[in-house]
């Protein structure tokens, strides 16, 4: 410490010598970046050395932290380094949050905010090296030949219309997107789970509970004073002992149990809304003010609930946010990060005394459940009543409209809500979403009331619809062998056995890369990109990429191996054998009837006048099918030796080469016809 401090005193007194170079001097106390690095490079070798000197981990620091005085000499410094290292990590744009009181994951908490930290710096610092070595990461990629870049559609969907009366002109809607945003589930406690396995309820501890929690579940495996390896077979254990209960939902006893009170039956007052400008609004992102927010609702009687979700960058989804209203405040809270402590909410969000208040809940609590693990109980869904009233328009634009008059902004509503920090314009408009709810709420319940003739009976309807969207459960997509079959359907589309063997491969391709990355299969590869590159089967990877427009980065990551299955495809039969069968057999029939013993043509009767050929009748021909399909005993075919018989043109022709002219005979005129497959029937002619 005495040559550093002694060399920085070298570089004060030189800079105090030369007055004219303060101006031009590195920063205060340094001329240029060499003596900073000098002084900083002793700094940090000092600091080292007497980081050495400190007693070890065991008996010596034991003894050492006897003393009350040693004691409170680490707590202090630990303390300031703590500090010091807080305000490092906010400088940097990092969550600088390092005091855990949680003794048993504050170290762990801890060490995750550090490792962070640092590769975020070190990233920085990458950059800013690559800036100095003249290396630029923001030239723009090489593109291959041709390549022109996606044409910018602006049509009538985006864009918002002014009074025409007014001569304002029409303001387009801002898909508000952000470039390199840093992928949340990184930063998740617990990883996402894409597997190709059922959903399980991650919940751990039932507040409100009428049926407790089944043991599988009332207790973490990490929680126990364990090892980890036994706590995963306890785990594993409890699981099998428990199937029933681990899918079932965790509240269905107390939602089948949940008895109303009779003011919710009722015709109630409302009660206006405050303002705005007049209402406080909080941004939660802290496990202190989301305990608060937990008491605040627990004291209230009602409150509004809404959620943002992302989509597009994840397999299962992400919610992103969530908005809760009550009468006095409004409450912002960063799912992303508070996703592993929001289960505490649930203690407020299955009370069954306390009302909450959705607008279209159908997706709301499947995404709850899967990311949160909360669950609700004594549900109002103001889409419901919208619906039980016939309102034609059951949106909450239309609802904010009629009743308060509000005229909600949607510019934002496919924004990316990965966005941190979050934009105001994006945070005003997932406000607006839950502030004017509670006031919907009350205005819905007495049009129902008034609607019934002063009967519950509508009333008793809507809360029955809202606690059956209650008790849905999340239920992850699951990969099977048909899965494509259902999208298939979808498209209407009518594939030959080769395209539709490259559209199974891809669509199974598609599932398990998209699982991996924890991507969504539209990221991976868009539907329509699939259907064309299963329709076309292009012989080279350049084809693949021409069918796609925009090229997908997976895509075009992966390009040789879209190649080898569209190959694997093309590889396949284009007809299939047992319609081919049928066409041959069919044909040999026709002949063998034709021909009358003795090898003699038998001679068709002439019709009389006006005389029209008989229709094959369909029953016959169906029960003369199924009359063969269930004979226990297997036809075999015998081909008719037309060497017997008169036909010089089958002279000296052996059976098998007639079956194989009628094979591709077959073949071709169904590739005429547009690789049409045929199917007939194996029962006796008519005729």
């Amino acid at each position: 410490m005495d040559s550093s401090n002694s060399d920085k005193q070298n570089n004060n007194q030189s800079v105090n010598e030369d007055p004219a170079g303060v101006d031009n001097e590195f920063c205060p106390g340094f001329k240029d970046v060499d003596a900073f690095v000098k002084y900083g490079l002793g700094t940090v070798v000092a600091a080292t050395k007497a980081s050495a000197s400190l007693p070890q981990v065991g008996d010596e620091y034991d003894l050492y932290r006897s003393f009350p005085g040693f004691q409170e000499f680490c707590e202090t410094q630990g303390d300031g380094l703590l500090h010091c290292m807080s305000q490092i990590m906010h400088h940097h744009g990092c969550r600088a949050h390092m005091r855990d009181r949680n003794k048993l994951t504050g170290l762990e908490e801890r060490f995750d905010l550090v490792v962070d930290s640092n590769d975020v710096i070190l990233e920085k610092v990458g950059i800013l090296l690559d800036d100095a070595a003249g290396v630029n990461r923001s030239q723009q990629p090489v593109m291959p030949a041709g390549f022109q870049p996606p044409k910018i559609v602006v049509s009538s969907w985006n864009r918002k219309g002014g009074d025409s009366g007014s001569g304002r002109s029409s303001e387009t809607f801002r898909l508000l997107q952000a470039k390199n945003v840093t992928r949340p589930q990184l930063k998740f406690r617990e990883k996402v789970d894409n597997s190709n396995t059922p959903f399980t309820p991650k919940i751990f501890v039932k507040p409100n509970a009428i049926k407790p929690l089944p043991s599988c579940r009332s207790q973490r495996p990490e929680d126990l004073d364990v090892p980890a390896a036994l706590a995963d077979f306890i785990h594993q254990q409890r699981t099998q002992e428990h199937v029933e209960d681990m899918f079932a939902h965790p509240y269905q006893y107390e939602l089948d149990h949940l008895a109303l009170p009779e003011n919710l039956l009722s015709k109630p007052e409302p009660q206006m809304y405050k303002p705005l400008a007049e209402t406080k609004c909080s941004f939660i992102d802290t496990l202190e003010d989301l305990v608060a927010v937990n008491e605040k609702l627990a004291k209230t009687s009602e409150f509004a609930v809404d959620l943002e979700h992302h989509s597009y960058r994840s397999f299962l989804g992400i919610t992103c946010l969530m908005q809760i209203s009550t009468r006095d405040e409004d409450f912002i809270i960063d799912t992303l990060e508070l996703r592993s402590e929001l289960y505490i909410l649930n203690e407020a969000f299955t009370d069954p005394a306390i009302v909450k208040v959705f607008h279209g809940a159908d997706s709301d609590i499947e995404w709850l459940q899967k990311d949160l693990g909360l669950y609700i109980v004594n549900m109002f869904d103001t889409h419901q009543a919208s619906r039980t009233l016939n309102l034609g328009r059951h949106s909450l634009d239309h609802l904010l409209k009629l009743f308060c008059n509000v005229d909600s902004d949607k510019r934002y509503q496919l924004a990316d809500w990965r966005i941190r920090p979050l934009p105001d314009e994006m945070f005003q408009y997932a406000r607006a979403d839950t502030h004017y709810l509670l006031y919907v709420y009350d205005r819905l319940r007495v049009d129902l009331w008034e609607v019934g003739n002063g009967q519950p009976a509508l009333l008793q309807m809507v809360w029955h619809k809202s606690k059956d969207i209650s008790l849905k459960k999340y239920m992850k997509p699951l990969f099977t062998e048909d899965s494509y079959m259902d999208l298939l359907r979808k498209q209407k589309k009518a594939f030959n056995t080769q395209q539709l063997t490259a559209f199974r491969l891809l669509y199974g391709w598609r599932d398990k890369l998209a699982r991996q990355e924890d991507e969504s299969t539209g990221y991976v590869l868009p539907n329509h990109m699939m259907i064309k590159i299963s329709d076309i089967l292009p012989k080279e990877p350049q084809g693949i990429i021409a069918c796609c427009n925009p090229v997908p980065p997976l895509v075009r990551q992966q390009v040789n191996e879209l190649h080898l299955l569209v190959q694997q495809a093309r590889e396949m039969p284009l007809l299939k054998v047992r319609h081919a069968s049928y066409l041959i057999t069919l044909c040999l029939h026709f002949h063998q009837e034709s021909i009358k013993p003795g090898g003699k043509k038998r001679e068709r009767v002439a019709s009389e006048t006006g005389e029209s050929t008989p229709k094959p009748n369909k029953k016959l021909m169906k029960a003369a099918v199924k009359k063969n399909e269930d004979s226990t005993t297997p036809l075999v075919f015998k081909p008719y030796d037309y060497s017997q018989s008169d036909f010089k043109v089958f002279a000296g022709t052996q059976p098998h080469v007639f079956v194989y002219v009628l094979s591709d005979f077959a073949q071709k005129s169904n590739a005429c016809a547009g690789n049409r497959s045929m199917s007939f029937f194996g029962g006796k002619s008519e005729r």
